[in-house]
């Protein structure tokens, strides 16, 4: 108990059995409701082999944890009178939107077309609002895309909402949108005025307090300075004419960009679910693939939980046993838990997991490159098993592309294929990841590639565009 106090939402040491049901009701719903999180019930070995009765007890609430729901009236009132007179608007989404539940992507979707500004999504936030959408400029961040960032800097009134303006997001805090009001909504208060401070804090859930500024902008008949944004997305055009996410694909090696392009068209004809590992390939997965509503897209932010996309993907298999699951990963990453390689098969569990394989720690051999003078430790694995080998050792289906005319070939047979699948897709091993904002800039100071004075190099020193 005391070692996950500081790690943990909340948790409890169980000393009679009696109190178990109890308890276990109540960690339910300590763990779902306001910002969701960890709760640790911790059941010593004389309650564990005691018999005890149970019966259902329903909705259990704690006793003195009682989230904010409905944000205050007068703040929800400030912020749309705010938005109203904004010139150049943008609307920040987190991951509380997806947290809140898909009314709150309705709502989200319901006052970005009343107000048309634009959109930008967090890493965790995608899917929240629809990626095919004219106002979405994709997702913002240390990988976000120029147009987002810009936007971000250059904006005038910012509504984050269900967003903890985490170090990913911000950059350099100084410089973080510096001229903005910013609006900000969120569950737990905590969060409010933590890193960035706001101009109106408005507690509450996200969907609600979205659903109540949707209500107050109708009610108080209020309308956007069409003008001035007019204007804005002129700008925000203008920075989407610079195609941040450009790359060049040859005739033979396969960039990861293009391959995961190949797997979007695929994607998005079907009632699919993605997950992914970390790394590069997980940022190259955000930029690249598209999705239209939330609880679509299951990655690891935060912690950077190599491992993690395999076992999440066999989760969401079952939960959705006839959708299509890919597990979008990188070598390394999948090594962590490709034990699990048994439980996919004792279940035929057919989730196909989408290796990028460049033989690298893809993310720590860029950071090396880019800032440790390419002196590179302990990045590149020379020791690799054979992924279609290993596949079928455990009686499932392994495939291999080498070259970018076998890529859409490979998806097309993976996603056919009635099982599991381990596709071994080897692509291009010195790409990087673009745009990127260094470790200690402004989130306005983005390297686009090679051009901008980060110049990724072989080891032979030819740039790599």
């Amino acid at each position: 108990v005391g070692i996950t106090r500081p790690c943990t939402k909340h948790n409890y040491l169980v000393k009679d059995v009696k109190d178990l049901a109890r308890v276990l009701y109540e960690a339910f719903y300590v763990a779902r409701s306001g910002r969701p999180g960890p709760v640790v019930v911790d059941l010593p070995k004389d309650v564990m082999n005691t018999p005890t009765d149970y019966a259902a007890l329903g909705e259990v609430a704690h006793k003195t944890y009682r989230p904010q729901i409905k944000g205050d009236a007068a703040k929800i009132e400030e912020a749309a009178r705010l938005l109203a007179e904004a010139e150049r608007p943008i609307i920040y989404a987190g991951g509380g939107v997806i947290n809140s539940g898909p009314a709150a992507s309705e709502h989200l979707l319901a006052l970005a077309k009343l107000t048309g500004f634009p959109v930008t999504n967090t890493l965790m936030a995608l899917g929240c609002y629809p990626a095919s959408d004219k106002q979405f400029l994709g997702m913002l961040g240390m990988h976000g895309t120029y147009e987002a960032n810009m936007a971000m800097h250059d904006c005038d009134v910012m509504l984050a909402v269900g967003a903890r303006f985490d170090d990913r997001v911000t950059g350099r805090l100084a410089d973080f949108s510096p001229d903005s009001k910013k609006i900000h909504i969120d569950v737990d208060p905590s969060s409010i005025n933590k890193n960035v401070m706001v101009d109106v804090p408005i507690i509450g859930d996200a969907g609600q307090a979205l659903a109540d500024l949707v209500t107050a902008w109708k009610t108080l008949d209020l309308k956007p300075r069409s003008d001035r944004v007019v204007e804005w997305w002129r700008q925000i055009d203008q920075w989407r004419g610079r195609d941040s996410l450009r790359y060049t694909q040859g005739d033979k090696a396969i960039m990861p960009q293009f391959a995961l392009e190949r797997l979007q068209e695929r994607l998005a004809t079907r009632d699919s679910y993605v997950t992914t590992e970390v790394g590069q390939h997980q940022m190259w997965a955000a930029q690249f693939l598209k999705f239209q509503e939330p609880k679509r897209w299951m990655t690891s932010g935060g912690l950077g939980t190599m491992g993690y996309g395999f076992p999440a993907a066999m989760g969401v298999q079952i939960a959705h046993p006839e959708a299509l699951v890919v597990c979008v990963a990188g070598e390394a990453s999948f090594m962590m838990n490709m034990q699990e390689l048994s439980t996919i098969k004792q279940y035929n569990l057919p989730v196909k997991v989408f290796i990028l394989n460049n033989e690298y720690l893809g993310m720590v051999r860029q950071w090396q490159e880019f800032f440790h003078g390419g002196r590179y430790s302990e990045s590149y694995s020379s020791s690799l098993p054979d992924f279609i080998a290993l596949a079928e050792s455990f009686g499932i289906k392994g495939m291999r592309a080498k070259h970018a005319d076998e890529v859409g070939p490979l998806i097309d047979e993976m996603i056919a294929h009635d099982g599991p699948v381990i596709a071994d897709v080897c692509v291009e091993q010195l790409a990087n990841v673009f745009p990127m904002i260094p470790a200690g800039a402004g989130h306005h100071e983005m390297k686009l590639g090679a051009e901008d004075g980060v110049a990724p190099r072989t080891e032979e020193g030819m740039v790599l565009v």
